[in-house]
């Protein structure tokens, strides 16, 4: 009780103490760090984008959709009971930058990925309103028309192994053959596609034909999220707890 008073009547000496203990506090929880290898649990069923997602997620940042949509679902139960299962970090750990967002105009759309069909989002994506009259989001039919450069798409593949996605040499060099392969269910090129991206649905996500289109690309995106992850494992597991 003596030694509690003389620390709190001198400030200096308070001080002094306070910073020990803050130092050893942030030691015992940063250092641990620097001896792992990622702090995000791999989860069976993750996979890069392939190039016609990736594709479809710059189309997706460049229109500035994070701004009303979030894709992060919080493990509280409304939450979960509107949007699905609660979000996991694996979920976002080849996404640079993450899309978590901080405000809902429209829904969160971290399981979107097959909850409407590709020609609900074509529509959607034309003119909002012919199907959610109360939406306030604005049309993007230039999508339809605007062309996919494939010939970049190897180097985005690169840009994105920099930080850290596992694209291998054989992604990179067949970027343009996936990107068409994942357009065309009846191309030759489909199976080593899938192989190279485990679980990848390939049709032609805007229905019409033609070059690949930015509107292919955003579909595409749209209808991987929430889907690599079998949510049904980990609802087993909690039904055991």
């Amino acid at each position: 009780m003596i030694n509690h008073k003389k620390l709190e009547k001198n400030s200096i000496l308070m001080v002094i103490c306070i910073l020990i203990v803050v130092s050893i506090g942030g030691l015992v929880e940063l250092a641990p760090l620097f001896y792992l290898e990622s702090t995000i649990e791999k989860v069976k069923g993750m996979r890069p984008y392939t190039p016609l997602e990736l594709a479809g997620r710059n189309v997706y940042i460049r229109e500035g959709c994070y701004n009303c949509h979030s894709q992060m679902i919080r493990p509280l139960r409304d939450e979960v009971e509107r949007y699905g299962h609660y979000s996991l970090a694996a979920e976002s750990m080849y996404d640079h930058p993450f899309q978590w967002g901080s405000k809902r105009t429209g829904p969160d759309l971290a399981r979107v990925g097959g909850k409407y069909s590709d020609e609900w989002h074509y529509t959607h994506l034309i003119d909002p309103r012919s199907l959610v009259p109360e939406s306030i989001m604005p049309g993007y039919p230039f999508l339809a028309k605007a062309e996919i450069a494939e010939t970049d798409m190897g180097k985005h593949l690169i840009a994105n192994r920099y930080v850290g996605v596992p694209y291998t040499d054989a992604m990179i060099t067949n970027a343009e053959a996936d990107l068409y392969a994942q357009l065309d269910p009846d191309s030759d090129g489909v199976e080593a596609m899938q192989e190279r991206y485990p679980g990848a649905k390939a049709r032609n996500f805007d229905g019409n034909p033609g070059a690949p289109t930015e509107m292919d690309a955003l579909i595409a995106y749209l209808q991987v999220m929430g889907t690599m992850v079998d949510f049904s494992v980990y609802k087993a597991d909690e039904n055991l707890r």
